[in-house]
């Protein structure tokens, strides 16, 4: 049966996306129009290819299936080759190098606690809001609100001990590069225990994995999403009362600019719209907008409890699965490991909670964003 376009849908993105082409062009960054289009790629990519992460944690606890959680390796897998190198080796580049400590530990397992109940991560989230979909729609505002209260508690999390393990500083840009993909085929062949990943699935990733790729090398620094979404809050909140420009989080010269400045300034800010849009106009151009998919209050509450605790998470943590898993293990970053192992107990308690929000908490079918309506 043919797939009907729906013409209103698809007219909004069309809409929205000129709307920000035309608000970022007075802007003296070059790289905001590229990364605009790019990130709105990535959006269209999760809808065409129905790709996710929280589908493939949830397979792993509920259902002890590995193959989706494993394939998801494949992404950094990608990403390494282009990040790790070049962000050592080339000028103007940076990566992300964060800590293994108790606020990373703690931070995961809130984030994981929260996408077992909100049903989607930073880049899930927003694909799927992107689509339609009403759940994601009340937890992206927590997520916002959450991301903040994070903000707030990190400068004190950060003052516990904490190690920093940056494979390229002790084994060079291109040993760096060998052990971090040994690494990641480590922890995928543990995961998959000796199962095999469907091809769909690892081709799927390997797209992701381009596209993040594609986004260090315009944005100069490795994708991200959930400081944009604590900007959207915290602008919103100063909006309101200007009650955070006092908090040593926010006082920090380059926090403080960006509270100030323009919000599609922000590369993350500008790519979680990219990430929207794109969604949005895949899923309309191809039948998949979930708009119609009723809600009933105690999954909205799960998703706002969720959201806010991904937000918490995911500032304490360093990001989610794509600015701490991705972005971290990309980089060369050990953090970026240990966030998949904290991540995980999370999830473990956030399945066992899903029953009190009218959610089930038996894995759904293979990461499908589908299931995150």
């Amino acid at each position: 049966m043919a797939v009907r376009p729906h013409w209103p849908a698809l007219l909004l993105a069309a809409a929205g996306a000129a709307a920000v082409l035309w608000a970022i062009r007075p802007l003296p960054d070059p790289a905001l129009a590229p990364l605009l289009l790019l990130t709105m790629a990535i959006g269209g990519a999760f809808v065409l290819l129905d790709y996710g992460f929280t589908g493939g944690f949830r397979d792993f606890l509920a259902e002890r299936d590995g193959r989706a959680l494993g394939a998801a390796f494949v992404v950094p897998a990608v990403a390494t080759l282009v990040v790790l190198p070049v962000g050592v080796l080339a000028e103007g580049y940076g990566r992300y190098v964060a800590p293994v400590g108790p606020s990373l530990l703690v931070g995961a397992a809130l984030f994981g606690v929260g996408m077992m109940l909100a049903n989607g991560c930073g880049s899930g989230a927003l694909a799927a809001a992107g689509q339609g979909s009403r759940r994601m729609w009340v937890a992206l505002p927590f997520f916002c609100l959450g991301g903040v209260l994070g903000s707030l508690a990190l400068p004190t999390a950060l003052r516990l001990p904490g190690i920093e393990v940056d494979l390229a500083a002790w084994f060079g840009p291109w040993g760096g590069l060998i052990v971090t993909e040994a690494l990641l085929l480590a922890f995928a062949a543990a995961v998959l225990r000796g199962t095999r990943p469907p091809a769909g699935r690892l081709r799927a990733g390997a797209v992701i994995g381009a596209l993040a790729a594609a986004v260090f090398l315009v944005s100069g620094l490795p994708w991200g999403i959930t400081m944009g979404l604590t900007l959207w809050g915290a602008q919103a909140i100063t909006a309101v009362a200007p009650v955070l420009d006092g908090t040593e989080f926010w006082s920090e010269p380059g926090m403080a600019a960006m509270l100030d400045g323009p919000l599609l300034a922000m590369h993350g800010s500008l790519g979680d719209v990219g990430l929207l849009l794109g969604a949005l106009g895949a899923a309309a151009a191809t039948g998949r907008l979930r708009h119609g998919v009723p809600l009933g209050l105690r999954p909205a509450a799960g998703a706002a409890v969720g959201g806010l605790l991904l937000g918490i998470g995911a500032r304490l943590s360093f990001g989610c699965n794509v600015g701490a898993f991705l972005g971290g293990i990309s980089s060369g970053s050990l953090h970026g490991f240990a966030w998949f192992v904290a991540v995980l107990p999370g999830c473990w308690v956030g399945l066992r909670l899903r029953p009190a929000f009218g959610l089930s908490g038996v894995a759904q079918p293979v990461a499908s964003l589908s299931a995150q309506s």
